[in-house]
Order: structure tokens, then C-alpha cells, then sequence
């Protein structure tokens, strides 16, 4: 069945028949034979169109001035509009002289006559009567939502008449004359606005996106970029303790010269290109990005697998040279230190560049102020020729060396409780890490429809949260295993395998449903699944994995990251800090996807809602 574009109830713009003028209409129903419109003007009358003949409201500029266009209509009987002369115009050839305050009432008079419109009437074509629509989806009946216009603060009710028949009804429209005028002065005001002072420009658009701030606003923002990278390295120092305790915080402070090697910070360079340079070999296929606001549609080289491979492979030769990777574990604070300091010179780059970059390749979540955009990002998609920079640090340096710090407490552990096989706990640590690491570069594709992609600008939050956070937060259960062992029975191990396979199951299933339904929403084998018609031509799932709860990608990830704790044991807190770190970090997560979703889809997101009512969790809003 051919895909409709525009939904049931969705108010637009459609051209009457056998004219150039578009009104704006209300969508009643589709018939998928023959492809045609039911639609309704503001006076009743109900017409079919091609859907060649709709267009969307945003793809119309409202006009500034006061008057807005009514419901069309056309002279029958006649090709051209009658030329009437004003009110307050005499005729030709008879011009006496008049006062001075007679004068003053004709300069009125005309005035107003250019506020008129010519009224004429129209029989109805096509009679209809209005009722509940119901469209068929993937072979079963499914009630469509009327929805909002996306990014439209205000909307418009019409009132639908219930009536089985209609009487001719009188239109307006506006001389043509008057709309050459408006449309004048209309690009007359365009172009004053777009000469105007860049810092005019500047503050309509601050002062327009400082109502939606996250994170606190500036001064969330700005706490956060002070207060996380002093946080990690309290985490750190509390781990290395012997007897780690609350009651105890803060732990005692190293110098900050003990802190800084520049041979750690080299090695930390070497990696960081060593992967850049994997990432240019030109292996792996390409592929397009999602649509940018432009239309344009980046390339992406999907080779993050193969970066992996050769890693490993670098990793395993260290072995045969008798490489000391020991020596990460003994300068861990240094090299996170040296990461915290590239992730703050890159971020410093990245906010300069975007101050050169073009209005259209600014980010969504860009406001115009420097903290705060220097916190989320003020260009979408930095790029260094074809070298994309946020796409590269998302998986490549943080996430491939997550699993190389993994390995290096593995072998830390067995040298340091002088053991000749790494613990079970630790076996199972790195076992199920691995396995996440290797499932996202392996559908490394899928991180192109995110939020992080699509959305945030690539600043502090994301260099500092791929190049930092990543590896040496993400690895603190097998950093804490090291100096904290547990010794784990095989029953306990079987159930926390389970519960990891479990979350597992439910992230890739999830995932992989998603990316499908996005790829191709009529692929035969999602044609059991049930949808909601939106706005904006898209649709959302209500059925499978999604109909389950909102986010079951989310629900997933949190299960396998309780699974990742429970191996340390219940001695201490700290394990779970990933934990509980983790969920605040979704749950925020979840109510920024709210947000936007919201926004974009509009009435059928509350249709969505009432359908699936749990957010991350079932039996929980």
C-alpha cells in the first residue's frame, strides 16, 4: 500500500481547483484506491485533491500583516476578477475640487477599500458528510490521530459542521492587486531582517531558544563542566583505597605533578591518532546520515568493526614483544588526567571553528551563549575535510579503549593477588563488556539515527563524555576488582549471565526492530506491527518491543548494567555507582526524547502515550 503523506485531521494548505491560490483545509479522510484527499475549507465545503495539490503550513511564510486569506472561491461564468473601483475614487474625467477635509475622508475611504475582499459565492462540488476516520495498517483498522503541525507554537480549530447538507455559503478573497502588494512589502521586511546587525539576529535567535535550556541552563552547565572531571578523579582515588569508605570523603589528594606525565600524555596522543588513522582506511562501507536541515545527507564510513580487529591485533603482537601493559594500570590517574586535558583542548577547537560555521550547520541545542554552548556544542557536524570528528569520538577512542582498560585490570588483578587465572568475577566483568562494545561497533550504523547525532553539537558533553567518561568510568568495576576481589560462586554466576543474556535479548531486539522499521517501514517482516500516523509522514510503533514500553532499549541497558555490578559483590557501594549514574543519566535521557518528541510529532504523540503509557519501566510512568 503507498505510503500517505499527510494525516487525518492535520490542518494544510490545498489549491483550488483549477487556480493557484491555496487555503488552508483540514485532512478528513484518504482513499488509498485512488489516492485522492477528502478535505474540508473553513466554511464546510468539502473537496477531493491529488496529494500534489497539499502542501504543508510550514512550507507557506505567514503573512505579517493584519488580514489573513478566508476560503476560496471563483467567479462562475467569468475568467478574470472584476476590477470595481474603490468607493473613494471619482470617475474618470470628473475631478472637482474639493476641501481639505474632504480630501482627508477620500485618502480614508481608500484605505479601507484596500482592506476589502471581493465576496462571491460557490456551491460546494463534492458533499461529504464528516465523520470518524479510520485507515488500515499492516492489514488491521487503526484510529488515527488528528495531529498538530510540527514546530508550531499556535494552532487553529475549525469548527466541522455536522450537517448533511450545505447551502451556499459567501468567500473572500483577496485582490490580486492587494496580495502583489503584500507580498512587496513582505520581502521588503525579509530583506531589512536578513541585512540587519548579526548581534540582532543573534539575540532573536537567544532569546527564542534560551526557554528551552537543559541541563540547568548556564549555570548547570557550567557546574558540570567544573564538577565532573574533579568528581571522576575522586571516584578513582576512592577506588584505590584499601578500605574505601563515605566517612572517609574526600580521600587524600595527590600532588598535581604526580598527576601529570607528558610520556602518558604522548601515549595518550599515540592512541587517540592511532585510531583516527584506523578510521581513514578506506575499508568498510559507506553510508548516508539522516536528512540535515538543508537537505544535504553526510557520509559516514562504517569501518569500526575492522578498527576493533586490528586493535585486538596490535594488543596480541604487545604480548609477543613483551609490551608492559601493567604500566596503565600504575599511571591509571595520569592517563585520565592526560584524556581530561585533550577532551578540554579539543572542546576549546571545536567552539572556535563553530563561530566561522555557516547558521545551517549550527546545532539544534546550540542557544548563543559561549558557556553554554561551549558545554553542548555549537556545530552539528564538525568536520576536518571528510574526517568527521564527532562521529569518529563516539566509538572509536573511548569505547575500543574501554576494552583495552578492561584487559589491563584483568592481567593487573592476576599480578597483583598473584593469580594464575584471572577471577571468575572479573572473567565475567570483561566477558559481558566485551560483548557490549563488540554489539555497537558491529551495528555501528545505528548510532547515526541518535540523539547525539541528529541533535546535540559536539562540545564539552560529548568530547569530554566519549574520551573520558567512557573508558575509565565505564571500566570501574574491573578497576575495583583489582584492589577489592570477590570470590563468586558458579550458582551466583549463573544468574547474573542470566539476567545479563536477559537485558541483552531485550536492548538488541529493541534496536534492531527500530533500525529495521526506520530503514524500511514496508519490509514484509514488520508487517505484523501496528503504527500511528503522524505529521510529519512518519510513523510510531505501538506494537512489539515498543509497545511494550516506551523505551526498551533503555529498560535493556539497564538490566545488563545492574549485571555488570553484581560480580563485585555487596561490599561496598562504589560498583554500583555505574548503576545508579546509569539510570539518572536515562531517565534524563528519556525525558529529553519526550521533549522533542512532543514537539515533532504533536497529537499523535499523545495518541503514542495513551498506548504505550510506560516510560522505561513496565507498571511504572
Amino acid at each position: 500500500m503507498p505510503s500517505r503523506k499527510f494525516a487525518d485531521g492535520e490542518v494544510v494548505r490545498g489549491r483550488w481547483p483549477g487556480s493557484s491560490l491555496y487555503y488552508e483545509v483540514e485532512v478528513l479522510s484518504h482513499d488509498s484506491n485512488s489516492q485522492l484527499y477528502n478535505v474540508k475549507y473553513k466554511d464546510g465545503t468539502e473537496l477531493e485533491l491529488k496529494e500534489s495539490d497539499i502542501k504543508p503550513l510550514t512550507s507557506f511564510r505567514q503573512r505579517k500583516s493584519g488580514s489573513t486569506s478566508s476560503s476560496p472561491s471563483r467567479r462562475r461564468g467569468s475568467r478574470s476578477r472584476s476590477r470595481s473601483r474603490s468607493p473613494g475614487r471619482p470617475p474618470k474625467g470628473s475631478r472637482p475640487s474639493v476641501s481639505a477635509s474632504h480630501q482627508a475622508d477620500i485618502r480614508e475611504a481608500k484605505k479601507e477599500a484596500r482592506k476589502e475582499m471581493l465576496e462571491v459565492k460557490l456551491t460546494p462540488l463534492v458533499l461529504k458528510p464528516f465523520g470518524n476516520s479510520i485507515n488500515r495498517y499492516n492489514g488491521e483498522p487503526e484510529h488515527i490521530e488528528r495531529n498538530d503541525i510540527p514546530h508550531k507554537n499556535t494552532q487553529e480549530e475549525f469548527p466541522l459542521s455536522q450537517e448533511s447538507s450545505y447551502i451556499p455559503t459567501q468567500y473572500s478573497l483577496h485582490p490580486r492587486r492587494e496580495e502583489v502588494k503584500l507580498k512587496e512589502i513582505d520581502s521588503k521586511e525579509e530583506k531589512v531582517v536578513t541585512k540587519g546587525p548579526t548581534s540582532l539576529r543573534t539575540f532573536e535567535v537567544t532569546a527564542t531558544q534560551q526557554k528551552d535550556l537543559e541541563f540547568g541552563g548556564v549555570p548547570g552547565v557550567f557546574l558540570i563542566t567544573l564538577g565532573l572531571p574533579a568528581f571522576l578523579f575522586l571516584l578513582l582515588l576512592m577506588c584505590k583505597q584499601e578500605e574505601p569508605s563515605l566517612l572517609n570523603f574526600p580521600p587524600p589528594l595527590p600532588a598535581l605533578y604526580d598527576l601529570w606525565e607528558t610520556r602518558v600524555f604522548g601515549a595518550y596522543l599515540l592512541w587517540f591518532f592511532l585510531q583516527a588513522l584506523f578510521y581513514l582506511l578506506p575499508i568498510g562501507k559507506v553510508v548516508e546520515g539522516t536528512p540535515l536541515t538543508d537537505g544535504r545527507r553526510l557520509k559516514y564510513r562504517l569501518n569500526g568493526f575492522y578498527a576493533f580487529i586490528l586493535t585486538s591485533a596490535l594488543v596480541g603482537a604487545s604480548f609477543f614483544w613483551d609490551v608492559e601493559l601493567y604500566y596503565v594500570y600504575s599511571h591509571f590517574l595520569q592517563c585520565a588526567l592526560a584524556a581530561t586535558v585533550f577532551s578540554v583542548v579539543l572542546s576549546v577547537y571545536l567552539y572556535a571553528r563553530a563561530l566561522k560555521a555557516p547558521r545551517d550547520e549550527l546545532s539544534p541545542a546550540s542557544s548563543g551563549n559561549a558557556v553554554y554552548d561551549f558545554f553542548v556544542g555549537r556545530e552539528l557536524n564538525p568536520r576536518i575535510g571528510t574526517f568527521d570528528l564527532k562521529y569518529f569520538c563516539e566509538l572509536r577512542p573511548g569505547l575500543i579503549g574501554w576494552v583495552v582498560i578492561n584487559l589491563v585490570m584483568l592481567l593487573a588483578e592476576m599480578k597483583l593477588q598473584e593469580r594464575t587465572v584471572p577471577s571468575l568475577a572479573m572473567i565475567l566483568v570483561n566477558s559481558f563488556q566485551l560483548l557490549y562494545v563488540v554489539d555497537a561497533l558491529w551495528n555501528e550504523e545505528a548510532l547515526l539515527t541518535t540523539m547525539d547525532i541528529i541533535h546535540d553539537g559536539f562540545g564539552f558533553m560529548l568530547a569530554f563524555g566519549d574520551l573520558v567518561w567512557v573508558p575509565f568510568i565505564y571500566s570501574f568495576q574491573a578497576f575495583y576488582l583489582v584492589s577489592h576481589p570477590n570470590e563468586l560462586s558458579w550458582p551466583m554466576a549463573s544468574l547474573i549471565i542470566a539476567l545479563k543474556l536477559c537485558g541483552f535479548v531485550i536492548f538488541r531486539c529493541a534496536n534492531s526492530q527500530k533500525n529495521a522499521f526506520r530503514k524500511n517501514p514496508t519490509d514484509p517482516k514488520l508487517a505484523h506491527l501496528k503504527t500511528i500516523h503522524t505529521s510529519t509522514g512518519k510513523n510510531l510503533l505501538v506494537s512489539g518491543w515498543w509497545g511494550f514500553v516506551r523505551h526498551p532499549n533503555y529498560l535493556g541497558d539497564l538490566i545488563m548494567a545492574l549485571a555488570w555490578s553484581l560480580p563485585c559483590g555487596f561490599n561496598h557501594i562504589l560498583p554500583y555507582f555505574y548503576v545508579i549514574y546509569f539510570t539518572i543519566l536515562l531517565v534524563h535521557r528519556e525525558a529529553r526524547d519526550e521533549h522533542h518528541c512532543r514537539k515533532k510529532y504533536g497529537l499523535a504523540w499523545e495518541k503514542y502515550c495513551q498506548r504505550v503509557p510506560y516510560r522505561i519501566f513496565p507498571y511504572i510512568y
